[in-house]
């Protein structure tokens, strides 16, 4: 790449080409209108990726409830665990599929331009963290089910404690992967992303400082969960690249990844009911799974009538994934026993998985409406 000094000042696209004509009196005057900017392309099909990927985690938070409410243990219900154990493993595409969303947003759908959009970009997701955070303390506090007060829930949560909303776990690995990727693409672009580079760095040593501190003082302090692991990096990287890919699977040939997709299920399932539960989302199944997924929805033809209500509920999906714990625990739960045969667990769970997805939209809904978006997702 040629630096500024070797470039001729007759070059038509350069700054001295331009600063040439305008300093000669007989170079013609520019009339040319300045270069609009390349509109970004609007992925419908990104939208809906994210609205399948916000009803399978409730769907596993749902079947999560049966398979608690036998203790994880089939001779204690044996139609509650395998219901919930089906439920469960259908939805294990969806945390790494948000990691393959966030690296194709960061890495080729809409790149940070510089330090302050990538840091507007992780307060639009932190801030409803912070809220949410509150608000499940609040919850718990005045249902009584806090195990411990709840000023040092509070203070624990700053480090990552996911007590009592255990779903924002995913939140404390997301937020410092979008950090680190964006920092690479500023730093590609020429930029130098200090401030973003001091936060992760902050990230980075946080676990070994505070375990030094519990060592010289004595103090138990709490877990630092902030950060991510290989597996999320990997996905958001893969990601990327097939997101960004720009066609799909031929119509004709799309329905060949269905199999694919219910023998990696069929994995996940066998996986958690005969090995171990829960499967760890690194696992080959887990990635067989997302990657089927990721091929069969890519590129899909969303019909123009329904796009603005896809991208419209799209724009709902992470206020509906925070709210949906709540709905879970009041109206799940009580309406789940061990005592359930097959066939009531069998209808029992997509009514109430419908009703779970129905009331955390119209209540994020709501609060778009009211301009609360920001806020709370």
């Amino acid at each position: 790449m040629p630096n500024k000094q070797a470039v001729t000042e007759t070059e038509p696209g350069s700054p001295a080409g331009a600063a040439a004509r305008s300093t000669r009196p007989d170079a013609p005057a520019d009339t040319s209108p300045p270069a609009k900017p390349a509109r970004r392309e609007h992925r419908v099909d990104i939208d809906l990726m994210r609205l399948i990927c916000s009803c399978a985690v409730m769907l596993g938070h749902v079947g999560a409830t049966f398979i608690r409410a036998v203790d994880r243990q089939e001779e204690n219900g044996a139609g509650a665990y395998w219901v919930g154990h089906i439920a469960d493993s259908a939805n294990e595409f969806a945390v790494p599929m948000y990691f393959a969303m966030a690296g194709w947003a960061v890495l080729a759908g809409a790149p940070p331009r510089d330090g302050r959009a990538a840091r507007q970009r992780l307060v639009r997701n932190g801030l409803p963290l912070l809220a949410w955070t509150a608000i499940y303390l609040l919850w718990a506090w005045l249902r009584s089910r806090n195990d411990e007060p709840m000023t040092e829930l509070a203070f624990t949560s700053l480090f990552g404690s996911v007590q009592p909303a255990y779903h924002l776990w995913f939140m404390y690995v997301y937020l410092p992967l979008v950090a680190v990727l964006a920092f690479v693409v500023l730093l590609r672009a020429g930029q130098r992303p200090w401030l973003l580079g001091a936060l992760l760095a902050a990230v980075a040593v946080a676990p070994a400082a505070m375990e030094t501190a519990e060592k010289v003082t004595g103090w138990d302090g709490p877990p630092v969960s902030w950060g991510f692991g290989t597996y999320s990096l990997v996905y958001a990287v893969l990601g990327a690249l097939l997101f960004a890919l720009p066609r799909g699977v031929p119509d004709r040939y799309r329905w060949l990844l269905v199999p694919g997709c219910l023998a990696a299920f069929a994995g996940c399932l066998w996986y958690n009911t005969q090995v171990h539960y829960v499967i760890p989302n690194a696992h080959l199944f887990v990635a067989a799974l997302t990657g089927s997924m990721l091929l069969l929805v890519h590129r899909v033809r969303v019909p123009e009538r329904f796009r603005p209500r896809v991208s419209q509920l799209a724009g709902a999906a992470l206020g509906a994934y925070m709210v949906h714990v709540i709905v879970v625990e009041e109206l799940v739960v009580p309406r789940v026993s061990a005592d359930l045969g097959a066939p009531a667990a069998a209808v029992l769970l997509p009514v109430l998985w419908l009703t779970t997805i129905v009331l955390s939209y119209a209540a994020s809904l709501l609060w778009g409406r009211l301009g609360l978006r920001k806020l709370l997702g």
